[in-house]
């Protein structure tokens, strides 16, 4: 009877083994570089990891990007591993953040290991300081974005430290640092003039004064988000207009309640390459700035908030409507004088089709005949809140045999989830 060899398993293996120890001597690290380079796929890059220690440490000193939860010793590690990356997220979701998270012993070991860092996220760090932040500063001069929002115990001692130390700043977030005071603009004025984007959300101690003395170095800015910043009025919003016309793109201003007409005339008059604008609770813009603003920015206007000024009417939303034909997304929630009118502008033509978005809730004048006008040319509506409207419910439009589209979610009673596009 003949007989068949079977051959062992490390036998069957050689010649993979040998073909990997022939890739292995013919490939230089840089030319592995490149090929790992080329996969696009996150998935791919891990497994191009699993093939040999050798594969694992390029795989490792080529990762750009990282998102960790890990105190200084285990930090230390990832340092001396991911020895060229670029983004580090250590920040803390709000569900999580009773948690001590990142401590300034952590932010001294960052500073020291990851000297190519280009953008670190903090936010809700909130166990952090001034002696933390300053060690980032002093040791991160590459460093081009930041986020330290809901970081509530640094001043502007601390970042001030930071705008010394990495000049080449272009992005910053400061969100609930409420103890940051105008001293902080001066020193982002003074030493990082590529910066781009600011945000300040309810740094009430910021005034008008502060962001003169920013823009007078920072000239450049593209998004400033100024919400809930009520010691801001017209006279730093018309400076911020006037100096930072061309660059300027996103602006946001919720809550500020010193806000006015002139700064909207302001930005009518200078920025015309803004895209969004956010102004819910500024009560004295009236429609006659409103209607400024679309006849200036309407090629490029694409989002605009304007929940509970409660001046504006018909007169202005018409035009806006008629004039800004790239929009997509409007929200005039508590607008009490709105009525159906408002939505003639939309007229019969094709100029509003970019419209996804919609908010009127609590606005008791819009009638189902108003929501027929909106769906009449505005086919691809994606989001329409009718919440608090008496006159638009479920019933009158299944009644009305209202046909919205089919992609379109409307929000009658609070129940779905908002969009992002204005937060």
């Amino acid at each position: 009877m003949a007989t068949t060899e079977i051959s062992s398993p490390s036998e069957e293996l050689k010649p993979i083994c040998n073909a990997m120890a022939c890739i292995n001597e013919m490939l230089r690290d840089d030319e592995l570089r490149f090929i790992l380079s080329k996969l696009e796929d996150e998935k791919d890059k891990e497994v191009f990891g699993l093939v040999c220690k050798r594969w694992l440490h390029l795989q490792s000193t080529e990762r750009k990007k990282l998102c960790a939860r890990a105190g200084p010793h285990m930090l230390r590690k990832m340092a001396a591993r991911f020895s060229r990356l670029f983004e580090l997220d250590l920040s803390q979701s709000v569900s999580r953040s009773f948690f001590p998270g990142v401590t300034d012993s952590d932010l001294a070991v960052i500073a020291r290991g990851f000297t190519c860092l280009r953008i670190l996220n903090l936010r809700e760090c909130k166990g952090i300081t001034d002696s933390g932040i300053k060690a980032i500063g002093s040791g991160l001069p590459s460093l081009q974005s930041l986020d330290v929002s809901y970081c509530r115990k640094l001043t502007d001692q601390g970042l001030s430290a930071v705008a010394e130390g990495c000049n080449d700043l272009r992005c910053l977030h400061l969100a609930g640092c409420k103890f940051i005071t105008n001293k902080l603009l001066e020193a982002l004025s003074k030493n990082c003039r590529n910066l781009e984007e600011l945000g300040m959300q309810g740094c009430t101690n910021v005034t008008d004064s502060g962001l003169s003395a920013l823009v007078s170095g920072c000239r450049q800015i593209k998004y400033l988000d100024i919400n809930k910043c009520s010691s801001i009025g017209d006279i730093g919003i018309c400076i911020v207009a006037e100096t930072c016309s061309s660059s300027l793109q996103t602006l946001k201003l919720l809550d500020c309640y010193k806000v006015g007409d002139d700064s909207i005339l302001s930005l009518a008059s200078f920025c015309k390459n803004l895209e969004t604008l956010i102004i819910g609770g500024c009560r004295n813009v009236t429609d006659e700035s409103i209607k400024s603003l679309a006849g200036s920015c309407g090629h490029g206007l694409k989002n605009l908030r304007m929940d509970w000024c409660l001046n504006i009417s018909d007169s202005s939303l018409n035009q806006v409507l008629a004039q800004c034909r790239s929009l997509e997304a409007l929200d005039i929630g508590c607008c009490e004088e709105v009525t159906d009118a408002a939505f003639q502008g939309l007229g019969g033509g094709d100029y509003a089709v970019s419209l996804k978005v919609l908010k009127i809730s609590n606005c008791p004048r819009i009638t189902v005949g108003g929501i027929e006008m909106v769906l009449h040319s505005c086919k691809y509506l994606e989001y329409l809140d009718v919440r608090s409207c008496p006159h638009v419910t479920k019933a009158a439009c299944d009644e009305a045999d209202v046909q919205f589209p089919q992609c379109c979610k409307v929000n009658f009673t609070g129940s779905l989830s908002e969009p992002e596009i204005f937060r």
